[in-house]
This record gives C-alpha cells, sequence and structure tokens, in this order.
C-alpha cells in the first residue's frame, strides 16, 4: 500500500509543465474533488476497490480502509455470506485488522474510511474502539446509524464522539450499489 506521504511524492513528479514551460508546482492538499483532501478520496478508492471484491464474491459492495499516521493499518469488505458470519460487515473487519495491526482496541488515532454509511453494530463499535474520525461515501438511508437513521457516531449521550466527514465519493459509491442490486432484480 501506498503512504499519503509517497502518493503526494508521485503526484509531484508527474505534474504537468506550468504556461512558461517550467514544471508546474504540486497541488495543495486538495484532490481533484474541490474541498476534498487529497487523502480522503485515496483511502476512499482504496475502499471503493474493496466494495469491487466484496461484490465480485457476492457481497453486498461495501468496503472499509483503517488508516493511521498516514498508513492503513486494517482492510475489509462486506462478508457475511462467504464467513457465515453476520458480524463480518467491511468496517468491523478493518476495525479488528486494525486492532490487531496496533495491538490494542483503542483505535484513537485511526480514521476509517467506508464506501457506505455504517449500520448502527457498525456505528457502535466505531464508538467503542474509539475511532477519531470516520469518512463514508453514500448515506444508507434504510439502515444508515451515522447520519440517514440515528446518529450514533456523534451523539451527545455517549462518551465518545468520532469526526465525521460524508459525501467523499459518493456519487461512485452510490453507483457501485445501485448497480450491484440492478443486476441481481
Amino acid at each position: 500500500m501506498v503512504t499519503f506521504s509517497e502518493y503526494r511524492a508521485g503526484e509531484a513528479a508527474t505534474e504537468g509543465e506550468s504556461a512558461n514551460g517550467g514544471p508546474e508546482p504540486a497541488k495543495s492538499g486538495c484532490c481533484k474533488l474541490a474541498g476534498v483532501p487529497a487523502i480522503d478520496e485515496l483511502f476512499m478508492r482504496e475502499a471503493l476497490e474493496l466494495a469491487m471484491q466484496a461484490a465480485a464474491a457476492g457481497e453486498v459492495p461495501v468496503g472499509a480502509v483503517a488508516v493511521a499516521e498516514g498508513a492503513v493499518v486494517g482492510r475489509g469488505f462486506n462478508s457475511p455470506i462467504s464467513l457465515a458470519d453476520p458480524t463480518a460487515h467491511a468496517e468491523i473487519l478493518a476495525l479488528r485488522e486494525a486492532s490487531r495491526a496496533l495491538a490494542n482496541y483503542r483505535l484513537e488515532a485511526v480514521t476509517l474510511y467506508a464506501t457506505l454509511e455504517p449500520c448502527a453494530m457498525c456505528a457502535g463499535a466505531l464508538v467503542a474502539a474509539r475511532v477519531r474520525r470516520l469518512v463514508f461515501g453514500a448515506r444508507d438511508l434504510r439502515f444508515g446509524a451515522v447520519r440517514s437513521k440515528f446518529r450514533i457516531a456523534d451523539s451527545e449521550l455517549l462518551n465518545h464522539r468520532l469526526e465525521i466527514v460524508e459525501g467523499v465519493l459518493g456519487a461512485e459509491c452510490a453507483e457501485l450499489m445501485k448497480s450491484f442490486f440492478s443486476a441481481r432484480r
């Protein structure tokens, strides 16, 4: 996996030429999507790749990536069918891997990137793990427990609240879900 610094270094090396013929300066910390930090787009794209793996396996296409200090420490894609485990959601699998990688059940330095708004189980796990930040792509209007149905991840009733960013690559995440379910109907 490429770290964010390696990604930015490669981006700077491939910048085009400016109008005066010299190298164009590297872009500031923002990606091609207006207002979205490049690091958020980078890791959401990785989560989207994982979601595509889930779809290829016949699972609902949700992917998740856990990141600490600019490096991926956990990955997961929906696998409840293949693992015969109702808790094998992408977010849970990414959190489990991150906990093992960091040797800690508290993930206070972690940002979790998920292609779909987490359900109640996953939102509760994010709070229990003390994840610092959640970035998700598309809302889940039926089961979403972060914005759509409930507000578990930043509820003032709980002892921990995550910073939440929504809509990063949201159209792509939503289209993947739509095409997956359209093909099955």
